[in-house]
């Protein structure tokens, strides 16, 4: 007998889908067709064809914004996986009152991360933060932290007298402070995950390697890790996603960019030509580009889980 087709199923999703294509997939079709227009605030441009995009490729600062967001998610995502695994592991292990040290994890992944910036640049001012004064107490220098251009990895090697080649000087101190921030702000979240994955391995292969006498250490490499790893790939793409998404840190930590533009991230950039500049044209064939990277980079994370899995 043939399925009868009711409309009620459907009905019943409406009301989520509206919203989806309304704030979701229009404003990407539109950004698409922008981005062929020399578009003006108003809502009216001309037809430019590719030209927006060969500005884009040819502009200095678009590689520089695309530069510092590289070095934020090749900095921020591993960090953010280890010390959320690391964190979890250890509240793993703790048999009272988990509930409360769970609270207290997640508590800065639900607070304003407008609150959140401001606070943090309170704690990075160079002459009263709290950052400068913790160097003080260890012995080490107050460092300019927001307002310094140089690279963390070149400040660190140069004081010992190492020169590094400039590609390798990493990013600058500044960004470096937005990356503590916002590795802080992720690590609840992604804590709270791992431990919901780490619940789900059953006690019996920890007996089984403990009989076949691994060490912890063994056990965290050779069990933990090995069914740990979909939980990782979720974390993994998803902080991916959301460290190339940045943008409130910077415009509330950082002015237009930071020292020499070492703070401008994708986003801002896009958010400065867009509605600083008015370019909202050259800004959609960026934030198109954006979109394309954060597609790729994703798909491709999809296949090494799917490899690594199977």
């Amino acid at each position: 007998m043939k399925p009868k087709w009711k409309i009620s199923p459907y009905l019943y999703i409406l009301p989520a889908l509206i919203i989806l294509v309304a704030f979701r997939l229009l404003p990407i079709v539109m950004s698409f067709v922008i981005s062929f227009y020399d578009w003006s605030i108003s809502g009216t441009g001309r037809f430019i064809g590719l030209e927006n995009y060969v500005t884009m490729f040819r502009d200095p600062i678009f590689w520089q914004s695309m530069m510092n967001t590289f070095w934020l998610v090749i900095i921020q995502v591993p960090a953010t996986i280890v010390l959320s695994l690391l964190f979890a592991v250890l509240l793993n292990r703790i048999k009272y009152v988990k509930s409360f040290f769970r609270i207290i994890y997640f508590m800065p992944y639900v607070t304003s991360l407008v609150a959140v910036s401001i606070v943090w640049k309170l704690i990075f001012n160079e002459q009263t933060g709290l950052a400068n004064t913790f160097l003080g107490y260890v012995g080490i220098s107050p460092q300019k932290w927001l307002a310094e251009a140089s690279g963390i990895f070149y400040l660190m090697f140069n004081s010992i007298g190492i020169e590094l080649p400039k590609f390798m000087h990493g990013p600058s101190q500044a960004l470096f402070a937005i990356i503590i921030l916002t590795v802080w702000k992720s690590l609840g979240y992604n804590t709270i995950i791992y431990l919901a994955g780490l619940q789900n391995i059953s006690k019996v292969y920890y007996e089984a390697a403990e009989i076949d006498g691994a060490s912890k250490s063994k056990q965290f490499w050779h069990v933990t890790v090995p069914l740990i790893s979909p939980t990782t790939f979720y974390v993994l793409i998803m902080t991916t996603i959301v460290s190339f998404q940045t943008f409130a840190q910077v415009y509330l930590m950082t002015d237009k960019g930071g020292p020499r533009n070492t703070t401008k991230l994708v986003v801002y950039y896009i958010y400065e030509k867009g509605f600083d500049m008015l370019e909202m044209g050259y800004a959609s064939a960026v934030a198109l580009a954006l979109f394309i990277l954060i597609l790729a980079l994703t798909v491709f994370q999809k296949r090494v889980e799917k490899h690594v899995n199977y």
